[in-house]
């Protein structure tokens, strides 16, 4: 069975199944600039919502997907297109090299050698084809924190040369399927990330993830700790490439106090972090087991405010 690209189009399922398809009028209502790659006064928001929460947020401006290239019904992206463009928002669209279905997966190993000899090559062109025809502002992030060694991501802890060949290899094809669009290089954010930077030609915008666990922080730090602190040290690991640094999934968890003030905080500027353009919000539970015994957070705005 193939599954529906989640978030944007899965809000435009959900409130009613036919968001507009958009029209040559439609068009020019995409923001003039993507916020995914310019500075401003604070950062810009943006979410990861397949619950549709963000849909009514005047203040977000930046809608992210989440695609695997396998197991997945690609004919339902220009939906996702629609979406935003009635929104006046960008897309981020993150491209995971896997199938939606856990049991399908192959080892780490299968998926580089499928990938260097050219295996997938028709599923990244697949969705390039359909990203070129787009009319919204329209940002790449494939294959994720790359340097993360807790086993999660198929395509993780690889040799650096060879994730670096895979990446370069992905961002060929789809420059010649959608010119353009734009390439985030997205690590988690934890030392050693600098052996997977595949060049300035490769690169538009770093993408990292940053997630506040209140528990995890008083447990560690005796203290709840801040966005900015959390930020900060895959921010300074990145900071020497001068590329636009947008934290691509944000997530929080806490008593309202501590929830109230990273939102609060994500939404600022820094004079510490003068590349920070724009924060996404990752609207989900988590999937994966956090290490310590924190189990799977739950991220979503309705659920992340603890008694």
């Amino acid at each position: 069975m193939k599954h529906i690209a989640a978030s944007a189009l899965a809000i435009a399922l959900a409130l009613g199944g036919s968001a507009a398809l958009p029209t040559s009028a439609d068009a020019g209502s995409a923001a003039a600039t993507d916020p995914v790659q310019t500075s401003s006064a604070a950062s810009a928001f943006g979410s990861y919502d397949p619950y549709g929460d963000f849909s009514a947020d005047k203040t977000a401006s930046i809608e992210e997907l989440f695609l695997p290239w396998e197991d997945v019904d690609l004919t339902t992206l220009p939906l996702a297109d629609a979406y935003a463009l009635q929104r006046n928002r960008s897309l981020l669209i993150t491209i995971e090299p896997w199938t939606w279905s856990k049991d399908w997966r192959i080892t780490p190993n299968e998926l580089r050698d499928g990938i260097l000899s050219g295996r997938y090559d028709a599923n990244m062109q697949a969705i390039c084809n359909l990203v070129g025809a787009m009319k919204s502002p329209v940002t790449i992030r494939w294959a994720q924190e790359m340097e993360d060694k807790n086993g999660r991501f198929t395509w993780a802890n690889w040799a650096p040369k060879d994730w670096i060949a895979a990446y370069k290899r992905e961002v060929d094809l789809c420059r010649k399927a959608a010119p353009a669009a734009k390439y985030m290089w997205s690590p988690k954010g934890e030392e050693g990330l600098e052996k997977y930077y595949p060049g300035d030609d490769y690169v538009d915008v770093i993408g990292l993830s940053v997630f506040g666990l209140q528990k995890k922080d008083n447990e560690e730090a005796g203290r709840d700790r801040t966005f900015a602190e959390t930020l900060k040290p895959g921010y300074d690991r990145v900071a020497g490439f001068n590329k636009p640094v947008v934290v691509a999934e944000l997530g929080y968890v806490g008593k309202q106090e501590y929830v109230s003030q990273w939102e609060a905080d994500s939404r600022k500027s820094y004079s510490e972090f003068p590349t920070l353009t724009s924060v996404v919000y990752f609207n989900q539970k988590e999937v994966w087991p956090w290490l310590g015994g924190y189990g799977l957070p739950d991220w979503r705005v309705t659920q992340h405010v603890l008694p």
